[in-house]
């Protein structure tokens, strides 16, 4: 049932320049007339005072007392409003008395001005501001007061924001479901969004596209570095180089012959044999010191790789039990619900109690029946009435103890969950500890890799060497010359055979690099299928979007007569961007002659009356404007500039027609 409040009466006394005057409203609709100037702002103002502190255009601090003409206050006067209500036909009264404070101090003469007090009187009994407060705000609260009392509040003083809240409240916001079931290129949307809202997964969408754009900027780079980087094969064939590489070693090894031929000595061939044996053991220090400390260092990274991933998988299995553990709580509280109610059916079925009225006289003849055929018919009465219940009563209790059943399945089953995810998060603490000792070891590993040449034993051996060749140096003397001919021979075919073996190098470089130009182009293709399959997510978000703004905007617009409500605006890049703008025929608010603006806050006024059950006084300022007014269910109070009027003049709508009044 809606609450209605009238005006019955507004009185001020020195209230803004307002000497003394009384509006006698008595609950009707009327115009004030007055030229500029005249207090027709100022009675709003004081309506607006006398409940919230305030004026009428929201503000707090303003100027109550009367100036003089040069501007200065005209002090020692009490500043009063009292204004009389009717709430659904009860009547009260609220007046505030605004003072100024003189305080005489000892010793002085004169009293100085101190400050100010505010009096408060509920039906001309005095009380405390927070008495009258709750007085007011248990009437109505200040926000709605004005959104139903002013036609310009709610366009003009309220943010788009809280507009928008105040038109959802009106008609509630629609569920993902509801505006899913309304378009059907949207029946795949649930599947894409797997629990996500809209607006989460938008944000999935504009992160992963950023990631993938950035990527695609930088494959065709990497692309054209590869290109770049790619050896010059003009004038090389692969098997020819293979060729004149065994042609070279074969030539190398005769010389190598020939120089052994030249030196044939028992003497130069055992320093040989020990110089191999010194350089096989050169070899073994060489690759055992590589060997031991590197792969080491191999082992324990990929250990750590592995224990990183088994903690990985780890916490995606815990992740997935506490999803099903969510899924059982809230299944377990839906059931409660259901048992609740079957034993609030039980409780209603067991208190029924029989009832028969005997039939006493034969419906044939009239005479009275027999006494055991009384009894009889109401023994299978009750009989019949017993069994029905019995059988409600043993149904009710064969759901409720499946309910039972199945909440101590859930239950049974969240505490197996809780036992797995404790059992995996020592697994977790445990895996975590041995990630960190082979972190320790790693960095461990990675210091005791030296360079070979700070190895003892390798520099003993090296030594050990030089000793062998200068021995035979001094054992070769006479044959050194034929020798050293053959050498510089070896030499040239060793540069040969080199320059060969890195023209043949080229081959494997350009493989190499082929093969990574393949793998980027794939990523690319691939990158260029995962970007058009979000593009087409983003399209159904954003037909999601603009189902819910037509679903949103025609209830909310089928509340209102005139007003019409845009609640997104599209952006230059397709996308949507919340707003809240009123319209009247296409035109937005802020378009709008004085006139329209007028009704339109007026039918929005209605419709919020309707919806919080309260309506109260409207005042229009300006009324002027308006040739004529839609009807509300609401006392109109309607501030008119009238240049006839030097004083201000009050007029009832009994007196002329409403088109008259305005």
């Amino acid at each position: 049932m809606k609450k209605t409040i009238t005006l019955q009466s507004l009185v001020l006394k020195n209230f803004k320049g307002v000497t003394e005057f009384e509006l006698a409203a008595d609950g009707r609709n009327m115009k004030v007339l007055g030229e500029n100037a005249t207090g027709k702002t100022t009675l709003k103002d004081s309506f607006v005072w006398v409940l919230f502190d305030k004026d009428s255009q929201n503000n707090s601090k303003f100027q109550i007392k009367t100036l003089r003409p040069d501007g200065e206050v005209i002090h020692g006067k009490e500043h009063s409003v009292e204004a009389t209500f009717k709430e659904d036909g009860q009547p009260f009264t609220l007046k505030k008395v605004y003072a100024e404070k003189w305080t005489k101090k000892r010793g002085s003469a004169e009293s100085k001005f101190t400050g100010h007090t505010t009096d408060y009187y509920i039906d001309e009994v005095p009380v405390k501001k927070k008495e009258y407060e709750e007085k007011v705000n248990s009437i109505v609260s200040e926000d709605l007061f004005k959104l139903i009392t002013s036609p310009t509040f709610f366009n003009e003083q309220m943010s788009w924001q809280d507009r928008r809240k105040t038109l959802l409240e009106i008609v509630g916001d629609l569920s993902d479901e509801e505006v899913i079931a309304s378009n059907r290129e949207l029946q795949t949307l649930p599947e894409i969004l797997k629990g996500r809202t809209i607006e989460n997964h938008r944000k999935v969408i504009a992160s992963r596209r950023a990631e993938i754009n950035k990527e695609l900027d930088r494959i065709p780079v990497r692309i054209d570095e590869a290109e770049r980087s790619m050896p010059n094969l003009d004038g090389f064939r692969r098997d020819q180089l293979e060729l004149k590489i065994e042609g070279l070693n074969k030539s190398i090894d005769e010389k190598q012959t020939q120089i052994s031929d030249i030196r044939n000595g028992k003497a130069i061939g055992d320093k040989k044999m020990e110089i191999q044996n010194i350089e096989m053991a050169i070899m073994d220090i060489k690759r055992n010191h590589d060997g031991s400390a590197k792969d080491k260092v191999y082992q324990l990274k990929a250990k750590i790789q592995e224990e990183g991933s088994n903690i990985h998988i780890l916490e995606s299995k815990i992740g997935s039990l506490n999803t099903h553990k969510e899924s059982n709580i809230f299944r377990a509280k839906e059931l409660n619900e259901d048992r609740d109610q079957l034993l609030a059916e039980y409780k209603n079925i067991n208190a029924q109690e029989f009832s028969h009225t005997d039939e006493c006289t034969c419906p044939s003849c009239g005479q009275d029946l027999p006494e055991e055929q009384v009894n009889d018919a109401r023994e299978k009465a009750e009989a019949a009435f017993n069994l029905k219940k019995s059988d409600q009563l043993e149904k009710n209790k064969s759901k409720g103890l499946a309910i039972r059943d199945k909440l101590n399945e859930l239950k049974e089953s969240n505490q197996k969950h809780d036992e797995e995810i404790a059992k995996l998060s020592d697994q977790i603490k445990e895996k975590k500890e041995v990630l960190a000792k082979l972190n320790d070891q790693l960095i461990e590993s990675e210091l005791a890799v030296v360079d070979i040449t700070d190895n003892p034993d390798y520099i003993a051996k090296l030594e050990e060497k030089k000793v062998k060749e200068e021995e035979i140096r001094s054992i070769q003397g006479s044959v050194e010359d034929s020798v050293q001919k053959v050498q510089l021979e070896i030499a040239e075919l060793k540069q040969n055979r080199d320059q060969a073996q890195q023209q043949l190098s080229r081959f494997e470089s350009a493989k190499q690099i082929e093969i990574r130009i393949q793998e980027l182009s794939d990523q690319e293709r691939e990158l260029a299928r995962e970007f058009e399959k979000l593009e087409q997510e983003l399209y159904l978000t954003e037909e999601f979007i603009r189902s819910k703004v037509n679903l949103l905007e025609e209830k909310i617009n089928s509340k209102f007569k005139f007003a019409r409500f845009k609640l997104f605006e599209q952006q230059i890049n397709d996308g949507l961007k919340e707003t809240c703008q009123t319209t009247f025929e296409g035109v937005p608010y802020s378009d709008l002659n004085n006139a329209a603006k007028i009704n339109i806050g007026l039918d929005i006024i209605n419709t919020l009356s309707d919806h919080y059950g309260i309506s109260a006084p409207v005042w229009i300022d300006n009324a002027e404007a308006v040739t004529k007014l839609m009807n509300i269910d609401s006392q109109l109070i309607c501030l008119v500039v009238s240049e006839s009027d030097k004083n201000l003049n009050v007029v009832y709508e009994n007196e002329l027609t409403r088109e008259e009044a305005i």
